[in-house]
């Protein structure tokens, strides 16, 4: 009787994990149009109607939750999230510590700077200059790489969003991101009125990854293989384009 109610107890354990929503982590840092808090907290954007979309495709039930950008691996590989969903790309240095789903979006990486000051997305156009990065991300690893060299000083920042508004008030030359976010600062009154798109560095697949995928675990492929179905789903049954119509004017899923 009692192997009996072990195993009764076992099986219902079992199924409450099964149950158990599939913690999805964002970047706790604003990163419009991809992920930032509206005037009531709630999480809105692109990613964040992806992750629903894509959940849904998959028939998981998934819960956000943010985390710090420079602490969601670590965040991941203890179980505290499950995936993480905040524009992270495929990298050689990731898939190391993690494993990743198929890409779902993928877009170049671009450099901004002052409308007046004449610059280009080289290493001989930023020398002199002062970019901003963002900390942990391959933009860093990029600049740390291709510019640092050329005499340009690298400055890291927390948040893209602390870079940008220095950036505005002129205490930097430049900064580096995803195109989509830095077309998104653009179009804010401040950015349109301080700063232009200065051009596509070069690519580097090795530092600047294969595209954005889902962070997993190593080892979860039942998890993996969700990811990937329900990422397929989307883009075959018209969601992705769909959910991408309301932010961007032509598909992002890129080559």
């Amino acid at each position: 009787m009692k192997t009996l109610a072990l195993t009764v107890a076992a099986v219902l354990m079992a199924s409450a994990a099964l149950a158990a929503p599939v913690k999805v982590g964002i970047a706790a840092e604003p990163y419009p149009p991809f992920a930032s808090p509206d005037a009531g907290g709630t999480w809105v954007g692109w990613e964040v109607d992806m992750i629903g979309a894509v959940c849904k495709a998959a028939e998981m039930e998934c819960e956000i939750v943010p985390v710090a950008w420079d602490g969601i691996i670590p965040a991941l590989t203890a179980g505290q999230i499950d995936a993480i969903m905040a524009s992270m790309s495929i990298t050689e240095e990731r898939l190391q510590t993690i494993d990743f789903s198929d890409k779902y979006y993928n877009t170049p990486t671009v450099i901004v700077g002052p409308k007046d000051m004449a610059m280009t997305a080289t290493p001989e156009g930023l020398a002199g200059k002062i970019l901003g990065v963002q900390v942990s991300t391959v933009h860093e690893a990029y600049a740390q790489k291709h510019f640092a060299g050329s005499a340009a000083e690298i400055k890291v920042y927390q948040t893209q969003d602390e870079a940008n508004q220095d950036l505005v008030a002129g205490r930097i030359d430049a900064v580096q991101a995803d195109s989509i976010a830095l077309d998104a600062f653009l179009a804010t009154e401040a950015g349109a009125a301080c700063c232009a798109l200065k051009g596509a560095v070069a690519d580097d697949p090795a530092v600047l990854g294969l595209g954005v995928g889902v962070g997993l675990r190593k080892g979860e492929e039942d998890l993996k293989a969700k990811f990937n179905a329900g990422i397929a789903k989307v883009l075959e049954d018209g969601t992705y384009e769909a959910v991408s119509k309301p932010y961007f004017a032509s598909s992002i899923y890129g080559g």
